[in-house]
């Protein structure tokens, strides 16, 4: 009996000690619901995944946002991830009910953990030893623009991008920490300071060594930009990638930074379709106020009597009576001060399961000119984006396909270098029928040039295929590859209209010039990354290659001699073809990189990074080069000393340094080349040289420096971010001049001079009130550049003394010094620097910095209920080149604005400009050029704009109950402060329309 009693007290003690640790686990077992929402608007989340930090299980937010996951432990930490918000951990503490709201702005017991793309591998934003800006579609939404740049611009610092002009389709100039190279445009395309754009893991090009030159006249250097290709409502994110050890990874192509773009991804939960629409009006805000008929006549008759004219000639038809003293026409107004007319259609599907999610889109947008006449530029896109994990995963596959047509057509010329040369009383430019107005033969038709109609179609695929596979827990193999494909087809038309009728000249005088531009490229990169953690140790490893190949094959044709106007777009129809230029170019790269990233405790962060690049760009001799980073951080608010500091949320100090490089110089520059001659003489066609050979010159090379301070205050409520850079870019790729006597102007070597770009940057955020409803955010950004020239042997006895001085900015100008209007004689007035009685070369010895000295941007963010209000203020302090090349012209036929009506006269003999002349007056003119090459011509050209405003209204979701719908406002440059006198403060390309004030409205729906 003992012995059963003995058995049943076991049992029963067994028993006892399983419900007493089943009811601990129960205990520590608990389920957490919750809502996620949108942090500006709070609407419902759909697709968040959540789980606890450690575990494999993983809930998704229902459509309603509402999730429910079970979690176990003393203090569980929640992970909340989804692709268009920042990830955010809670610590839960007792909580079973957690309401989290994503997006900008940390809250307390809440931790933002932004990852960054950095190229080749994911960091989080606090692990970071690089300087990596970024911007979400969330910033990226609120702004009418055709280009994601624009919405970029005031947003980061350090970056500096301007719009080359506001005509659609046309290119931007982007400078990360400024201007590396002492080139820009070379004959072979290339801006040698353009940063590498990568879309999707898939480098594109950003040069194009065929280009035609059809539309260098109406869009700056014929360029445009990669990603006019990518419609902005189709971007997920972009970071851009500024010192060393953000970019030694990318070697030789990193030298000016790596713009990093990632389109829109697929989101677990269900099917989700989205449709954008928008409609907007841009214009050209800033027209100065012309001459009357009657200011502009009485200047010009007084140009004439300055130049001992008493008669007035049979030709000047504006001022001789035969036009009429009683015309008006505001020919700036007619010329670009039409409105422009944006449309924008969005139409994406998004959904998926925990292994498989995918995301569609469709776009179509259209934009017309501020030009009269029927221009327009159109964009169409395509894109997939495929997403799959196995269930273990260990595997996994990425897809994405982005297909881009665009097609623009466009006068010859922008017309803002046409209204300048028309009186304000020259004729009509129509007849009553319609037809061009020659007004017997005393008018040149201004629209007669423009029926030489510019149009460009293109057809760009950009593909990448990504697969991963978990050979090992703390080892995965990746092998990324992608395909891009760019045919361009470009032409212009020379019909007869151009010509006045009463020459006779018909159709055998009439012309089409096409081009055509192919490229093609494909890239490899197999790559074994090695993440293993041991206690407080983390060491991540990561060793992988390149192989690229880039194809492109180009022509220009001319066929002239049509037997009607009506064929001109059909060479076949055309007696005489002539092939202007053909030929095709390979391009091949290889590379071996590799990082290594070692953290201990979470404190102490070191980042080594390391690549080896092939370029067949260069001889064999320097085709081969090393570039490296070091890069290091400490995380110091996570040392005990600080942990009672509770206004110190984060804290963190970091460093880099190393080298990265540049191979932007065009195709076989290392070559003895020819090419061959448009005619052919006595029936034999002929070649001659171009390019000389040279094998020995080699890579770009900038060595990057940087140090920074991160902290975050009060519950991360205000964070703040100051660093300190200097990049020294030397060996330097230039034309080097060559004596005339070679038969060539230079040859392409490395130039022993250095380029220094350093400077300050500032970032602050903050979360100034959170009350109720109510929600107010900041960010204010500061660069304060520097560029400068540091080395260059020999540079007085150089062809680059007259635009290159030591110890100053690479963009200067070497300028008379304007002493002003001599009150006697009315003529401009300069300092004779050496006393010799002359005015030459040698007396440009004032220097102008023409560029930016500091620039900011104020961006704030207030949300009241379902009101959502933004506005984006930029700030930028400069030097740029003013109108005085328009002084030159005061007397010569054209209007100009009323500011130039402060000419010298007897009774105004304190004028701002000298008395008019129509040229005929040798010394009046020759003081006219020199006024344009004095210091006269620059002015400072601060200005304080209104970037950017968006207002959007959420209707309740308990009032459309199945769908989701917005209403918004944006506006686009509303409003500019300045003192800077001309068209634009913005527009430092003269010649060119400025970027446009934009005014939009739209909705978008999600079902």
């Amino acid at each position: 009996m003992k012995k059963n009693f003995c058995s049943l007290s076991h049992i029963q003690l067994a028993f006892g000690f399983t419900l007493l640790a089943s009811g601990v686990a129960i205990g520590q077992m608990r389920v957490i619901t919750g809502t996620v929402t949108d942090n500006i608007n709070n609407k419902a989340i759909s697709g968040v995944s959540i789980f606890q930090e450690g575990s494999d299980a993983v809930a998704v937010s229902d459509g309603s946002g509402v999730y429910r996951v079970q979690v176990s432990g003393e203090n569980p930490v929640l992970v909340f991830k989804h692709t268009d918000y920042p990830e955010r951990k809670v610590i839960l503490g007792n909580r079973i009910v957690v309401d989290v709201a994503l997006g900008s702005g940390s809250f307390e017991n809440e931790i933002e953990e932004v990852v960054l793309n950095a190229g080749y591998y994911k960091v989080k934003e606090r692990e970071s030893t690089g300087s990596i800006a970024k911007i979400t579609s969330k910033d990226i939404e609120n702004q009418p623009v055709t280009n994601a740049l624009s919405a970029m611009q005031g947003r980061m610092a350090g970056v500096s991008i301007v719009q080359n002009s506001g005509t659609a389709g046309g290119g931007f100039d982007v400078q990360i920490r400024g201007r590396n190279s002492l080139r820009t445009y070379n004959t072979s395309g290339f801006n040698a300071n353009s940063p590498l754009y990568i879309i999707d893991g898939i480098p594109i090009p950003t040069g194009n060594e065929f280009k035609s030159g059809l539309a260098s006249s109406v869009l700056p250097y014929s360029d445009t930009n990669p990603l006019n290709a990518i419609n902005p409502d189709d971007i997920q994110s972009i970071e851009v990638l500024k010192d060393a050890d953000a970019t030694a990874i990318y070697g030789s192509r990193g030298a000016n930074g790596v713009v990093l773009v990632t389109t829109r991804q697929g989101v677990k939960g269900k099917t989700q379709v989205s449709y954008n629409s928008s409609y907007g009006l841009g214009r050209v805000a800033r027209l100065p106020k012309m001459m009357s008929t009657e200011e502009y006549i009485r200047l010009r008759k007084q140009a004439f009597l300055n130049d001992g004219i008493q008669n007035l000639p049979a030709n000047a038809y504006d001022v001789n009576g035969v036009w009429g003293n009683d015309r008006y026409t505001n020919w700036q107004k007619y010329f670009i001060g039409n409105p422009s007319e944006q449309s924008s259609h969005h139409l994406s599907v998004s959904g998926g399961t925990e292994t498989t999610k995918f995301n569609l889109t469709g776009a179509h947008e259209e934009q017309t000119s501020v030009f009269p006449g029927d221009y327009r530029y159109k964009r169409n896109n395509a894109g997939i984006n495929l997403q799959h994990q196995s269930p273990n995963r260990r595997f996994s596959v990425n897809f994405s396909s982005y297909y881009t047509t665009q097609s623009n057509v466009l006068p010859p010329t922008d017309f803002y270098r046409i209204y300048t040369g028309l009186a304000p009383n020259a004729p009509d430019i129509y007849k009553g029928d319609g037809s061009l107005n020659w007004q017997n033969n005393t008018f040149t038709n201004p629209m007669a040039a423009a029926t030489q109609t510019y149009k460009t179609n293109s057809k760009q695929l950009i593909s990448n295929l990504s697969l991963d596979y978990k050979l090992f827990d703390d080892l995965v193999f990746k092998l990324n590859g992608g395909y891009t494909d760019n045919r361009t087809s470009e032409q212009r038309i020379y019909p007869k209209t151009f010509y006045n009728p009463s020459t006779n000249i018909g159709s055998e005088r009439s012309g089409i010039r096409k081009g055509e531009n192919n490229s093609s490229s494909w890239i490899l990169e197999p790559q074994l990354s090695y993440d293993k953690t041991l206690g407080n140790h983390q060491l991540q490893i990561l060793v992988g290659t390149t192989f690229q190949e880039q194809k492109t094959t180009g022509q220009v044709l001319y066929a002239s001699n049509f037997a009607s106007d009506e064929l001109i777009e059909n060479i076949g129809s055309a007696q005489t073809i002539v092939v202007s230029s053909a030929g095709a170019l390979k391009y091949h790269y290889q590379s071996l990189y590799g990082r290594i990233n070692y953290q201990y405790d979470g404190r102490y962060i070191l980042n080594l990074t390391g690549r080896r690049d092939g370029s067949s760009r260069f001889g064999t001799d320097n085709r081969y080069s090393n570039f490296w980073a070091v890069g290091a951080a400490w995380l110091f608010s996570k040392e005990k000393i600080f942990e009672n500091m509770k206004w110190l949320s984060f804290g963190k100090v970091r460093g880099s340094y190393g080298t990265a490089g540049s191979d932007l110089i065009g195709d076989y520059q290392y070559l003895d080349t020819y090419q061959t001659g448009l005619y052919a003489y006595d029936g034999t066609q002929g070649i001659s040289p171009v390019r000389l050979f040279n094998p020995n010159f080699g890579w770009e090379q900038t060595r990057k420096i940087e140090v920074a301070l991160e902290a975050g205050l009060f519950y991360n409520r205000i964070n703040f971010t100051g660093a300190y850079y200097s990049n020294r870019s030397s060996s330097q790729l230039v034309g080097i001049p060559l004596p005339g006597t070679t038969g060539f102007a230079s040859i392409q070597g490395n130039l022993n001079a250095t380029v220094q770009n350093r400077g300050w940057e500032f970032t602050l955020e903050s979360r100034n009130l959170v009350k109720g409803q109510f929600k107010w955010n900041s960010m204010i950004n500061m660069s304060l550049p520097k560029n400068e020239l540091v080395e260059f042997p020999n540079l007085q006895g150089s062809t680059y003394a007259n635009t290159l001085v030591l110890g100053y900015s690479t963009s200067i100008r070497k300028l008379y010094h304007y002493l002003g209007v001599d009150p006697v004689t009315g003529i401009y007035q300069f300092e004779d620097i050496n006393k010799d009685g002359k005015l030459d070369i040698n007396d440009r010895t004032v220097i102008r910095n023409i560029g930016m000295r500091w620039d900011a941007g104020i961006q704030n963010m207030f949300q009241y209920k379902s009101w959502k209000l933004q506005f984006l203020i930029q700030i930028v302090d400069q030097d740029i080149n003013n109108s005085a090349t328009y002084a030159a012209s005061i007397g010569a036929v054209g209007n100009l604005p009323v500011q130039f009506l402060d000419y010298w006269t007897p009774d105004n003999p304190n004028a701002q400009y000298q008395k008019p002349t129509t040229f005929a007056n040798a010394a009046l003119t020759t003081a006219a050029v020199n006024f344009t090459n004095s210091d006269a011509s620059v002015s400072n050209a601060l200005y304080v704009r209104l970037r950017n405003v968006s207002l959007q209204y959420d209707i309740p979701q308990d009032f459309l109950k199945l769908m989701n719908v917005s209403v918004f406002l944006q506006g686009q440059n509303l409003w500019t402060w300045t003192k800077y006198k001309d068209l634009d403060p913005e527009s430092v390309l003269s010649g060119f329309t400025p970027p446009l004030q934009m005014f939009s409205m739209g909705f978008n729906i999600k079902f």
